[in-house]
């Protein structure tokens, strides 16, 4: 039987994706189904866009729902506690400076499924991120990708802020 991969994330992605869950459960819900409501009451629903769209709407919503709980059925919150504060691990912010480009970046390291490169999440299984992992500032990194070498240098490391 094939091992199920367990979903690496911070305490912020953790209670993000169960604030989700619990208002497509409650929330969305109610709506959709008051939606399928009025739209059945308007007759023949053969030719019903306004129950067709609801119906659609309400499987998307159970899709979601669906995908939310085998998420977090196998989340495995990463605890900050766990590395040392001097250390890059899940959770950390790092900034780091790309040594060609002499230019500061920032990055949070999170899960795969909290990465999000537009506001400087990586996931901690991209190259970049798993070659982050375990430093301390001051070291230097080189990242192999296909387009060529990047080297950064880390700057500093603050740890997860739990209250977020």
């Amino acid at each position: 039987m094939a091992e199920i991969k367990k979903n690496v994330l911070t305490q912020e992605g953790l209670k993000r994706y169960e604030e989700e869950l619990q208002d497509l459960r409650v929330n969305k819900r109610k709506e959709i189904a008051d939606k399928i409501k009025e739209a059945r009451e308007q007759g023949d629903l053969s030719e019903n866009a306004e129950y067709d769209a609801a119906k659609d709407e309400q499987r998307d919503i159970e899709a979601r729902i669906g995908e939310l709980e085998e998420l977090l059925k196998h989340a495995e919150v990463y605890v900050s506690e766990e590395t040392p504060i001097d250390r890059v691990g899940i959770g950390s912010l790092v900034k780091v400076l790309d040594i060609e480009e002499d230019e500061e970046l920032e990055f949070k390291i999170v899960g795969s499924q909290e990465a999000d490169s537009l506001s400087g999440k990586i996931s901690n299984e991209s190259p970049v991120g798993a070659k982050l992992l375990g430093k301390e500032a001051g070291e230097v990194v080189t990242v192999e990708l296909p387009a060529g070498s990047l080297s950064y240098k880390i700057i500093s490391i603050t740890k997860e802020n739990s209250d977020e």
